[in-house]
């Protein structure tokens, strides 16, 4: 999965509210280090740089990260770093992050119990991790776990199961045993669009996931899958002139001991 294929800044710049939202809740103060885990196009990274914390940015892919280092550079923060790394491989010292922010980027990591290992050993004791998770039942979820399946079933790979980052109770069991306490808020990100076609347009020709399905899938297959994601925005559209859906998410704070 390149995220750097497509335009991901198309779609970043829809998660901007939700980027104010985990900084908020993160609460970085003047001179923190935080790090920014899957910063993509350095959303909330550029916003915690704004705060006073030291940021440095953790991005596997390297359009990405380039992307995030020139935007942080123009805000005014060239003291800022972008690095290659990932959820289960940072190259970052045990316990040098006061903070972990994660603005669904995490998420996608392939093995999770690998990624709560890693960020509980970057992050110092009395440190803090806040990561937003899509809700299961959104449509974006919904839409995208149906696309990972056909994805598996055209490569010859198990279907894999998806952790719910953003339940409760799995959280808990994946980071209490590293010392951290779990406080969950729920929240909405209002998508909008002059049409529901116009957005789903958008969507498929800049958003790295679909660009990763067109590779591997087969036209009737693919075309098959846009029906679908196509069918869920419509009954999720609020809006009838136009285009409107809110998908829920969480804000998890994790704070250590």
């Amino acid at each position: 999965m390149d995220w750097g294929a497509g335009r991901y800044e198309t779609f970043a710049a829809h998660l901007a509210p939700a980027a104010d939202v985990a900084v908020d809740r993160l609460a970085p103060a003047a001179g923190e280090h935080v790090v920014d885990l899957g910063c993509g196009t350095g959303n909330a990274a550029v916003r915690v740089a704004g705060r006073g914390a030291r940021v440095t940015g953790v991005e596997p892919a390297p359009r990405l990260r380039a992307v995030a280092q020139e935007r942080l550079a123009r805000a005014g923060f060239a003291d800022a770093t972008v690095v290659a790394g990932e959820a289960a491989a940072m190259p970052l010292d045990d316990a040098s992050a006061d903070a972990i922010i994660s603005v669904f980027g995490v998420i996608f990591a392939p093995d999770p119990e690998l990624a709560a290992i890693e960020m509980a050993r970057v992050v110092r004791p009395g440190g803090r991790i806040v990561l937003t998770a899509w809700r299961m039942s959104s449509a974006f979820a919904v839409a995208g776990k149906s696309r990972r399946d056909a994805m598996a079933r055209a490569t010859g790979q198990p279907a894999a199961d998806v952790f719910p980052w953003s339940d409760e109770a799995a959280l808990d069991g994946l980071f209490a045993h590293h010392g951290f306490t779990l406080e969950v808020q729920e929240h909405e990100l209002v998508y909008t669009a002059g049409s529901v076609e116009e957005f789903f347009r958008q969507e498929v020709d800049d958003h790295p996931m679909w660009n990763a399905a067109a590779t591997v899938l087969p036209p009737d297959e693919l075309a098959r899958l846009h029906d679908e994601a196509l069918a869920i925005y419509v009954a999720e559209n609020t809006d009838p002139a136009a285009f409107r859906i809110s998908n829920g998410y969480v804000v998890a704070h994790l704070s250590r001991g």
